[in-house]
């Protein structure tokens, strides 16, 4: 254990981890059984494979920032194995991947902008820290005529990321299902890139709070959506740990089970003790039923 894994009053990492846990039993894991009760759920069903849940970097940026060592064995302890990337938090790509591999966690995926990038060199840091899906984080227009030359842009940089064996997709928002001129974002992108070269990353918390249904969205792009980020949203709105918001997730992994949905990554964009937010959410989608 490093010796920036510990706090000013001599606490370690994993001491205050067992302490956020105590908490998570006595918060959070009565969210999540209030959550499952929600979804009406009784009896076996299925399960989430472990292999599959991963948590989005970003979740803990700030912690990543202030002790990265300490905040990634964090997450070993934990149980995830599985983490998607927003960065390298001030580490080379060979540097980050042996701290990753020391913690025995895995990057399955990564958020990296395409516009304006040198692919060659997102490809090679891929290869480096071994994902092998990445993803478009964030596009904003006004107009239909950007999107569309926007999503004919995404479509070549997904090609040059197939070539090199990375699947590349879009990660939502919620104004990607606002009309503009009766029309969806969300569509145009889906329109002008091949299902080849473009898969979906779909933030539900962001399906939802833009007015969709997630399991109509996912069967309209059946096939395509390869990855979903799990973020419950709030009674009263914004963000919520996972099993203490009003996303009925077990309907929608229940009617979406058939596909090709290959990462549950639990996230949240400002959570108030993000370790706690980490473990209530990895304890949520490895005891789901449905």
């Amino acid at each position: 254990m490093s010796s920036g894994m510990r706090d000013e009053k001599g606490l370690s990492r994993r001491a205050l981890l067992r302490t956020a846990a105590g908490a998570a039993a006595a918060v959070g894991v009565t969210g999540a059984l209030a959550g499952t009760a929600h979804a009406g759920w009784s009896g076996p069903g299925r399960r989430l494979p472990r292999e599959r849940i991963a948590i989005q970097l970003y979740t803990l940026r700030n912690a990543l920032q202030a002790d990265l060592e300490g905040t990634l064995e964090a997450l070993a302890d934990i149980g995830y194995r599985n983490v998607e990337l927003a960065g390298t938090y001030g580490r080379s790509v060979e540097e980050f991947r042996g701290l990753l591999d020391r913690y025995h966690l895995r990057a399955v995926s990564a958020h990296v902008g395409f516009d304006g990038a040198d692919l060659d060199q997102l490809i090679a840091d891929a290869r480096v820290l071994g994902y092998h899906y990445a993803d478009c984080a964030w596009a904003n227009y006004g107009s239909i005529d950007e999107w569309t030359a926007f999503a004919q842009r995404l479509d070549r940089a997904g090609e040059a990321f197939r070539k090199a064996g990375i699947s590349y997709g879009y990660h939502n928002h919620a104004h990607e299902y606002q009309e503009i001129d009766g029309v969806r974002p969300i569509d145009v992108i889906a329109e002008n890139t091949s299902p080849r070269n473009i898969h979906f990353e779909y933030d539900l918390y962001w399906v939802v709070e833009g007015g969709a249904d997630p399991v109509e969205e996912y069967y309209r792009r059946f096939g395509r959506v390869k990855q979903y980020h799990v973020k419950d949203r709030a009674p009263g709105g914004g963000f919520a740990n996972l099993g203490e918001g009003t996303i009925d997730f077990g309907r929608i992994f229940r009617k979406t089970c058939r596909g090709a949905v290959k990462h549950y990554i639990v996230e949240h964009d400002s959570p108030s003790d993000p370790l706690h937010t980490a473990k209530v959410g990895f304890d949520y989608l490895a005891a789901l039923r449905f």
